[in-house]
């Protein structure tokens, strides 16, 4: 190399570091936009697929009246209505007793976060958390965006907060849900008679409004009357304050999520999904109705259930109790066979169930409510394989069972029997869940010869929870199985098929 050709070597060498360094790192392309489009690319994670079951509770300041259900907050501002009759008989009118007045006795001195993991876990569960903010406008977490929350006042402590840790403690994801564009309209703020129409208590009550005309309940939550951007402002920051203090794995959002600008529910979809790729946290968002684009995130069915399999993911949230979402003096709990047969039913047409139950306003789960927990760990302790981690089989199952579809359309599905059979599968392995104690000798006619469905013949059946062996033949008709003499439960009995 000559003298002249070192010289320019030299100097681009002497260019090149002279150049100002960066002292930001370049930012990365986001991976999902805020349009349906962009976000119906996010896939469903296996952890959601695989779990199956979780639990919920409603619990805030409404849990304290005890009476009739959630909607009491509400209820309790309609003119005429029995629950506005009740609330001034016993605490005293609307300007002297609001709901805001049961904040102080929303006191949740029993409340062991701990101990509701430990329960939940025992339970089954495989994600878990509070309703971090119900139609009320209370916020069960320690808020920056509104002085109404639970760190500041009734309980004085971080319930979402303490929560998240002591679920994840137990290896649950943790899941936050939210109810709060309810809060538009849920209080009477147009009634000078009440303390709902002062502005000072805004931020709980919601914006003033024209009246109860420009709303229709309780059906649907519709509405003739939108929100302004302050309210959907407000309820945006929450949920994105939520994302960042307790990175939820779920995020959970009860309907009437249609009065919130279209615009703005993909810009919260696009946040969330975008900041937990950040994170490398695979996450699940799930809504009701249409009021998120299909495939965008995961639909949510509410005290329903699907009456066939779906070919897509789906989940259904159903509370313990029959009449409420909270706790009341007189409850009615669902049995635990109907719990158990539920969840099964569910799984076989591919979903999950979100269960709620009902803490006391002084933090105590009732001890009716643990005992059908416990039971159904029980049950899923044994029979869990045929739960977590599978998939639908070529048929959810048979027998005379129809199911009744529709939005709060549970109680129109009778218990089931024996003769209602369910199919879920996994690596290779078939399960038949029949969804009551044989009696008698077990017939499945989805695996006879003439419906060929099995591609396989079967090398042995077993009975979960057993070493009894048991005998079968395969018939045109049906698959038949003896009926096993040993009693391994009181609820769903479990066959495994090995091929």
């Amino acid at each position: 190399m000559n003298l002249k050709s070192i010289t320019l070597l030299f100097m681009a060498f002497a260019l090149f570091a002279c150049q100002p360094k960066s002292t930001k790192k370049a930012q990365e392309p986001l991976v999902y936009k805020s349009t349906w489009e962009s976000l119906q690319q996010h896939k469903t994670p296996e952890w959601f697929l695989d779990a199956k079951f979780g639990i919920y509770c409603h619990w805030g300041p409404y849990s304290v009246p005890a009476h009739k259900n959630e909607w009491y907050s509400h209820w309790m501002y309609v003119e005429d209505h029995p629950i506005r009759k009740y609330h001034e008989e016993t605490y005293g009118p609307l300007n002297e007793f609001g709901y805001k007045d049961f904040i102080p006795m929303f006191t949740a001195e029993n409340f062991n976060a701990d101990e509701w993991a430990t329960l939940f876990k025992k339970a089954g569960a495989q994600f878990a958390g509070p309703v971090t903010e119900h139609a009320d406008g209370f916020a069960m977490w320690d808020s920056k965006i509104t002085k109404w929350n639970a760190a500041a006042m009734g309980p004085k402590r971080d319930i979402v907060g303490e929560m998240a840790k002591a679920i994840r403690k137990q290896d649950m994801k943790f899941i936050a849900t939210f109810h709060h564009q309810w809060n538009f309209g849920w209080y009477s703020t147009w009634d000078e008679n009440t303390d709902a129409s002062n502005p000072e208590y805004e931020e709980l009550y919601g914006p003033k409004l024209p009246g109860p005309e420009a709303f229709e309940y309780p059906d649907r939550g519709e509405t003739k009357f939108y929100p302004e951007e302050k309210f959907v402002n407000f309820w945006y920051d929450k949920i994105i304050e939520v994302i960042h203090k307790y990175e939820p794995d779920l995020i959970y959002f009860d309907n009437k999520l249609n009065i919130i600008p279209e615009q703005k529910r993909t810009d919260f979809l696009s946040y969330y999904y975008n900041y937990a790729a950040k994170n490398k946290q695979e996450v699940v968002c799930t809504y009701k109705f249409e009021e998120m684009a299909k495939g965008a995130a995961v639909l949510d069915l509410e005290r329903s259930r699907m009456a066939e399999k779906k070919d897509f993911p789906w989940l259904t949230d159903d509370s313990i109790d029959w009449g409420t979402w909270c706790h009341v003096s007189n409850p009615d709990y669902k049995s635990t066979n109907r719990l158990i047969d539920f969840l099964v039913d569910v799984v076989s047409k591919n979903g999950g169930v979100l269960l709620n139950i009902t803490p006391t306003a002084q933090g105590d789960i009732p001890q009716p409510v643990q005992e059908r927990l416990l039971e159904m760990g029980q049950w899923l302790s044994t029979n869990g394989e045929a739960i977590y981690g599978t998939r639908p089989w070529k048929v959810y199952g048979e027998g005379p069972a129809k199911v009744t579809e529709g939005h709060l359309s549970e109680h129109q599905n009778k218990d089931n029997t024996e003769e209602d059979i369910r199919f879920t599968q996994k690596d290779g392995v078939l399960y038949a869940l029949l969804l009551d104690v044989p009696s008698k000798e077990i017939q499945i006619r989805a695996m006879g010869k003439n419906a060929a469905l099995l591609d396989k013949k079967i090398k042995n059946i077993e009975v979960l929870g057993s070493n009894e062996k048991v005998s079968w033949e395969v018939t045109d008709a049906a698959l038949k199985i003896s009926k096993p003499t040993e009693k391994t439960s009181d609820h769903c009995v479990v066959f495994k098929l090995s091929f």
